[in-house]
């Protein structure tokens, strides 16, 4: 079997879908993206075909190595993001080719079912607690939020009972069994995500997710061990390198590598399973499209150390069925490879120029704020 095409799609409302194409009729989807950064990463995985066109993709590691290695220049998002969704792409068309779901090569399931945490966001915090009312009546059982816009590098005692407000409002709503993480977006200092977490460990919390900067790993760990409430990262990691020092000085007990960014399926299970001698947790990070959740699924159906997965859609319009909720949990998808079907006719309808830009956030002075 040979690959012969690598053909990739922008997909409202910003995601990047690649087809891979085989000589034997069979083809393979991944999901490769960097939110804002579409374009780009499509490009790479133009240059990355020159080398895979006419290679078995059923060689999934020895690519992988020569993607990642091969060129020199390692890691960062643009190019592990474009090596993630060809990777993604190569298992789908392996299983297929074997008749068998990516979670059997992976070594089995070890759970039927995957729980998902719903997004309850809002501009206020009577939306935020509104929306996590509606998910909750949906379903669901675990809940993530951002609590705050921008931050400044020391906040005052009125920011913090602020965010303390807003997340009592959304414990409230949903009660005090649900699961709560929150996002902080690696926006605060140190001191000021010390203080805040300090403030919310009341408040029963799932995780605390990028509490300050993620690629300063002393920043985090000083903050994990200040401390109560886990602390998660990983969405801006990349490969196992990158997650290593954070296991090693316990800068996180929840790691959310993206299997659209950390290089795919087997390498998040690597991660997966580094972070098991460290008695961490894998949450995979999952804003984007099915075709990464269903990467995911498989990853998490595997994984002894999972939580709980990311997640904003179920494929409603782009696959031709759609993952099904239940109790705040889907069913392990159990078809060949992803074991999930895109519907080209739907996605037709939401195909785009890929000009989706990342969102910026602003001080009241005008000054850049981290978003």
């Amino acid at each position: 079997m040979k690959i012969t095409k690598l053909e990739t799609f922008f997909v409202r409302p910003r995601w990047v879908f690649l087809k891979m194409h085989t000589d034997e009729g069979l083809t393979g989807w991944g999901e490769p993206a960097v939110e804002g950064w579409s374009r780009t990463v499509a490009a790479a995985v133009a240059e990355m075909g020159r080398y895979l066109v006419g290679e078995d993709p059923r060689r999934i590691e020895h690519h992988w190595q020569v993607l990642h290695r091969g060129g020199f220049y390692r890691g960062g998002p643009v190019l592990t993001s474009a090596i993630s969704g060809i990777e993604q792409a190569m298992w789908d068309i392996t299983g297929k080719a074997l008749g068998a779901p990516v979670h059997e090569l992976l070594g089995g399931r070890v759970r039927d079912r995957i729980r998902l945490y719903a997004h309850a966001g809002g501009k206020t915090v009577e939306a935020c607690a509104s929306k996590a009312a509606e998910k909750l009546e949906a379903g669901f059982t675990a809940f993530k939020t951002c609590p705050f816009k921008a931050v400044r590098f020391a906040e005052d005692r009125r920011f913090v009972d602020e965010v303390v407000a807003r997340v009592a409002a959304l414990r409230d709503a949903v009660g005090p069994e649900a699961a709560i993480g929150l996002d902080f977006h690696g926006r605060p200092s140190v001191p000021t995500a010390i203080r805040l977490c300090h403030a919310l460990e009341p408040m029963d919390l799932m995780f605390v997710e990028e509490p300050c900067r993620p690629e300063d790993i002393d920043a985090l760990a000083a903050v994990a061990r200040a401390t109560s409430i886990p602390i998660a990262a990983g969405e801006r990691l990349y490969t196992r390198w990158g997650f290593r020092e954070v296991l090693e000085k316990r800068a996180a007990s929840v790691i959310q590598p993206d299997v659209s960014h950390a290089g795919g399926i087997l390498e998040v299970r690597k991660i997966a399973a580094m972070g098991e001698v460290y008695a961490a947790v894998l949450a995979p990070h999952c804003p984007l499209g099915p075709i990464s959740l269903a990467a995911c699924l498989q990853v998490d159906a595997a994984t002894p150390n999972f939580l709980c997965q990311e997640h904003v859609s179920l494929g409603e319009g782009c696959l031709k069925r759609p993952l099904v909720l239940r109790d705040g949990c889907v069913t392990v998808p159990d078809g060949p490879g992803l074991g999930v079907e895109v519907d080209e006719d739907a996605m037709a309808d939401r195909l785009y120029d890929g000009g989706w830009q990342t969102p910026r956030l602003w001080y009241d002075d005008g000054g850049l704020a981290d978003w």
